[in-house]
């Protein structure tokens, strides 16, 4: 394999631990429109962008009809709880030791703008990273590769690897050509990682950090 010049990094889930408050965001969301789903469902789809998650867990009538209005109830209950949002344990590290090495930064989010924003002074990143993505950069989100393809663009095509926590984030990668290094901190499991087209999985980003030499990334 050759060695990537870039990484590309997830944010939700891979460095801020914010995926199962987008899972209560989306629950109180359906709920408030009538469309009550299990927890469990909504959490299997977080990671994958809203233009696509009503459909995918509601069916096309109720994205056609109610989905608009089930994202903007899902954008307001979120923004109650992103203030309890904290980064997780290594996760700026992990751009810093990327960037010692003198490789080159994308946030790959799939995220709204305003919520990046949020995350990049959060983890104080905005003169760390050499760029970053959001939603509204693109118009499908995960797991299509558009989001990937895009921090592509702001690398100059140059080869990269993908750090990222959900399936859907392995397989926006896999489509766009990329390879992923998966972290467990998303609430998915190794094996549905590696089906979904991780080639290794660590525990976490700190293990993550600790491997890393050992990884194209190092």
């Amino acid at each position: 394999m050759r060695r990537p010049v870039a990484a590309i990094l997830d944010i939700d889930g891979t460095l801020v631990d914010s995926n199962y408050h987008h899972a209560i965001a989306w629950y109180r969301a359906f709920c408030a429109h009538d469309v009550p789903l299990p927890m469990w469902r909504i959490h299997r789809h977080i990671g994958m962008g809203g233009d696509q998650l009503v459909a995918a867990l509601c069916g096309d009538d109720v994205e056609r009809h109610r989905g608009d209005d089930i994202r903007g109830t899902e954008k307001e209950r979120y923004t109650e709880l992103i203030g309890e949002v904290r980064p997780l344990e290594g996760a700026r590290g992990l751009i810093e030791d990327l960037k010692r090495d003198g490789r080159r930064v994308v946030l790959a989010s799939s995220a709204k703008p305003e919520e990046v924003d949020h995350y990049l002074d959060l983890l104080d990143a905005r003169e760390l990273a050499d760029a970053w993505t959001t939603s509204g950069d693109v118009e499908r989100t995960k797991p299509e590769p558009d989001l990937i393809n895009a921090a592509l663009e702001r690398l100059d095509g140059a080869p990269a690897m993908m750090v990222g926590d959900s399936t859907w984030d392995c397989a926006a990668a896999r489509k766009a050509g990329v390879e992923t290094l998966a972290v467990l901190t998303g609430g998915f499991s190794a094996q549905e990682l590696f089906d979904a087209g991780a080639i290794c999985v660590f525990g976490s980003i700190s293990e993550l950090r600790e491997r890393l030499p050992a990884t194209a990334l190092g």
